[in-house]
């Protein structure tokens, strides 16, 4: 299937294949439109199915987000996140932040070396779970904005194409960062939806007004009684066409 610029450049959607199965998967993808979103994968499905899976999304005329949230010494997740992109070819692959300023500069470097696909690396910084009580529960003194501006700094430094942030902290990002580096946050969620685990959560318009590049959606996609009517739902809402008000 031919994708054009102004399709790829509509694609803002990355629905989450939270699914633990290959039958599940590949269940959601037929009632979704590779034109229309991308996909995530993340460490449920690819325990299970491992990488012969990413390899049939795509196929299937999807590109593939890799959240596996790589978090080692440098070597390590370097040489990772380089068989993510150039075995894989993942078009987006993330790392933990709080990794350090050493392992996100080894992997940064290992995707500029390398001769396979560039994909898109990104940091994550806090998780949308996490608020500043479990924050300083884990021993940290600053709030969570705070710490995700702090990750996001770093991650900048370190040659990092983006971050993965909450949408609270999309503006303070924007703001703070250079327009060229990418936002994507999870936590997407209208206002007749539950917000489930996540805590820290905005709707889609107003997300992307606030300067998100990528909203990740789950739940509310995946568990819909048909994904693909829930999709059309949220693109409605991006382009200001839902009842559904944000």
């Amino acid at each position: 299937m031919e994708i054009d610029a102004q399709q790829q450049q509509r694609k803002r959607i990355i629905v989450a294949l939270d699914v633990s199965s290959e039958n599940d998967a590949l269940r959601l993808l037929g009632e979704l439109d590779p034109r229309l979103c991308r996909v995530k994968i993340g460490k449920e499905l690819f325990t299970a199915c491992g990488p012969r899976l990413v390899t049939k999304v795509q196929q299937r005329g999807f590109e593939v987000f890799l959240d596996l949230k790589f978090h080692d010494i440098p070597n390590t997740v370097a040489r990772a996140v380089e068989v993510a992109a150039c075995e894989l070819g993942a078009w987006m692959i993330n790392v933990h932040a709080s990794g350090g300023r050493a392992m996100l500069e080894a992997s940064s470097r290992a995707l500029r070396d390398s001769a396979g696909r560039q994909p898109l690396l990104v940091g994550v910084t806090v998780l949308t779970s996490l608020d500043d009580a479990a924050l300083r529960e884990l021993g940290h003194c600053h709030s969570a904005s705070e710490q995700v501006l702090r990750l996001a700094r770093m991650c900048e430094a370190a040659g990092l194409r983006g971050v993965v942030c909450s949408p609270a902290e999309v503006t303070m990002l924007r703001r703070e960062l250079p327009r060229g580096f990418v936002l994507v946050t999870p936590g997407i969620r209208r206002p007749s939806e539950a917000q489930g685990d996540q805590k820290r959560v905005m709707g889609p318009a107003e997300a992307l007004a606030a300067g998100a590049d990528y909203l990740v959606v789950g739940r509310p996609i995946t568990q819909a009684s048909s994904p693909g009517a829930a999709l059309d739902e949220y693109l409605a809402a991006i382009h200001g066409n839902s009842r559904d008000s944000d």
